[in-house]
């Protein structure tokens, strides 16, 4: 794949993930703006990122901490508690895998959204 394709499936998979995130915020908190979901996206795939790389390979302890780091930003980002904070990024999750399925029926985009874990 080339550089600009990269950053192209990169940019749009960052914004999926927002949609998920901002789904969910409005189901479960007090939804700010979509740009804040596509921040909170940003931070929490930079935070499961470092994280899986750092404990990733530690079985069952690598992928827990991973997930309760992405809680822990999105928790962070939108002043709620941890069961708030599952119940967004679950939505999330579910958002995103709807856009990225109509997406990927008319190929515009691979399934994988940039801060939305499993998606």
């Amino acid at each position: 794949m080339a550089p600009t394709d990269r950053l192209v499936v990169s940019i749009v998979s960052l914004l999926v993930g927002g949609v998920g995130i901002h789904v969910g915020s409005i189901l479960f908190a007090s939804a700010r703006d979509y740009r804040h979901a596509v921040v909170t996206a940003g931070f929490g795939a930079l935070v499961w990122g470092i994280v899986g790389w750092l404990l990733g390979g530690i079985p069952v302890i690598g992928p827990v901490a991973t997930l309760l780091a992405y809680l822990l930003v999105v928790r962070d980002r939108y002043g709620v508690g941890w069961t708030t904070a599952a119940g967004i990024a679950l939505v999330a999750w579910v958002a995103s895998m709807a856009v990225l399925s109509a997406l990927a029926t008319v190929d515009v985009t691979s399934a994988s959204a940039v801060g939305v874990p499993f998606a």
